[in-house]
């Protein structure tokens, strides 16, 4: 994908993709005009351009190759006596000491290499989506019998001994175990805790659905004994996205069972945030909560805001459902009829055949214009999530979206929950001062900045 967008982006290119051709991606080519071969399959790499011109698509393919050649490149110190990379998830097991397999192929083609990997002793974090709800249940069950963990599917993040697997970010060590099933959840609480001058023994991913009444929290359950167990691990965090209410009840049942005490951090009306937890396991640890940081705005004229729409333009799904709940908490269960709408842009209905919005910001920005158009809304409210893997400098895309959205519109605020540390590879505080100086209120606080976007809306612009 990544270099699909990259190519998108040469001059005199229209449109690029370069992908394998699975079912999904050959109707993605259909959709976007290319004649598809007629004989690709699931083990052919497929590339489409569409070019102004001769010169345009050499200059393309030209830079394909590059592209390609980059990826497959041997790494240094391999030389030609470098034993053959492994072609199955068993036979890679089998060449070293690992405990834990990432895994990160089509959703369909899971199911077995995850099999493998339980039958070779090993641990799984699944990262692809789109599993059969059978087959996780399946997994689970089989990693239950061998006493293992099944982080997934679906699951973006995880910290394993200090090591970040998927979207994770750079964090300090400590006492904070964090069970999550959500991943840009775990982000926002491993970071806050970072703020706070604390760190995580181990983060737990258990993919989004974990919760759901069919899954019944199998590896949630599983990850709350492992990290009660872990002579590291002093407190424990367990962070979700709205999860079945008779599951909730089962978890905090066997969370009451536990030597370890456990902080819940459920994005729903009538319980904790993720910043209220955060600061609640740093008061259980007998650990100072600081101000958490923010970034304000400089000063422009706010007249008109008050009374219209507030727009949440999220790339992380908690992040949405934590701001949805704290502003239906204060204005009600009505708040389409008055214009506010959440949209979550890391769905799986906007990543078919696409990145993440962590990767690839192309449709949040195109969205944004759309919302900054519509003088019914007052407020922007926006996420900007940083860490390994995710986009490596988000601000050189949204300052120039904002300050767009910002410059003929008095009546328009933007709000930014900025999720990170200052040791990211993106370097959180580099980041909140292009943002602020774009014209938005930065906060390091998710729900602080859906706080902040409900004042603005409700006329305190204070």
């Amino acid at each position: 994908m990544l270099v699909s967008r990259a190519v998108s982006e040469l001059p005199g290119v229209g449109g690029a993709m370069t992908a394998m051709g699975t079912g999904l991606n050959l109707e993605m080519l259909g959709r976007m005009g290319f004649e598809v071969p007629a004989d690709a399959g699931p083990g052919d790499l497929v590339v489409a351009i569409r070019a102004d011109g001769e010169e345009a698509l050499g200059a393309a393919r030209e830079a394909l190759d590059g592209l390609l050649s980059e990826a497959n490149r041997v790494p240094a110190g391999a030389g030609p006596l470098a034993p053959p990379r492994p072609r199955t998830t068993a036979s890679a097991a089998a060449r070293g000491e690992a405990t834990v397999a990432l895994l990160s192929v089509p959703g369909p083609q899971v199911f077995p290499e995850a099999m493998d990997a339980l039958d070779a002793g090993l641990n799984v974090m699944i990262f692809s989506d789109n599993v059969p709800l059978a087959q996780e249940i399946a997994l689970k069950e089989a990693a239950a019998r061998r006493g293992l963990i099944v982080m997934g599917p679906d699951c973006g993040t995880a910290v394993i001994g200090g090591a970040g697997l998927g979207f994770a970010n750079a964090v300090r060590p400590g006492p904070v175990g964090v069970v999550a099933a959500s991943g840009t959840g775990a982000q926002q609480l491993m970071c806050l805790l970072d703020a706070a001058g604390t760190g995580v023994s181990h983060v737990l991913g258990v993919g989004g659905r974990d919760l759901s009444p069919e899954v019944s929290g199998r590896s949630a359950l599983a990850a709350l004994a492992a990290l009660d167990a872990d002579p590291g691990t002093e407190l424990i965090v367990l962070v979700s996205k709205p999860p079945a209410p008779q599951v909730a009840d089962l978890i905090r049942e066997a969370a009451r069972r536990l030597e370890t005490p456990v902080v819940f951090a459920l994005p729903v009306p009538g319980e904790d945030d993720l910043t209220r937890a955060v600061e609640k396991a740093l008061e259980a640890l007998g650990r100072p909560v600081p101000e958490w940081p923010r970034w304000a705005a400089p000063d422009r004229p706010a007249a008109g805001v008050a009374g219209r729409a507030l727009r949440g333009l999220f790339a992380g799904g908690t992040h949405r459902d934590e701001a949805e709940a704290i502003v239906r908490g204060a204005l009600g269960w009505d708040l389409e009829a008055r214009g506010h709408r959440f949209t979550d842009f890391g769905d799986d209905a906007y990543t078919r055949g696409r990145a993440h919005p962590m990767i690839d910001p192309a449709l949040r920005l195109e969205a944004l214009a759309g919302e900054a158009a519509d003088t019914a809304v007052g407020v922007l409210l926006l996420d900007v999530v940083l860490g390994y893997g995710a986009e490596p400098d988000p601000a050189a895309a949204l300052v120039p979206a904002l300050r767009a959205a910002l410059k003929d519109r008095s009546d328009l605020a933007a709000v930014v929950s900025l999720c990170g540390t200052p040791s990211d590879p993106q370097d959180r505080d580099r980041q909140a001062a292009a943002l602020r100086d774009a014209g938005a209120d930065v906060f390091a606080s998710n729900a602080q900045a859906a706080r902040r976007a409900l004042s603005l809306v409700e006329g305190d612009s204070g």
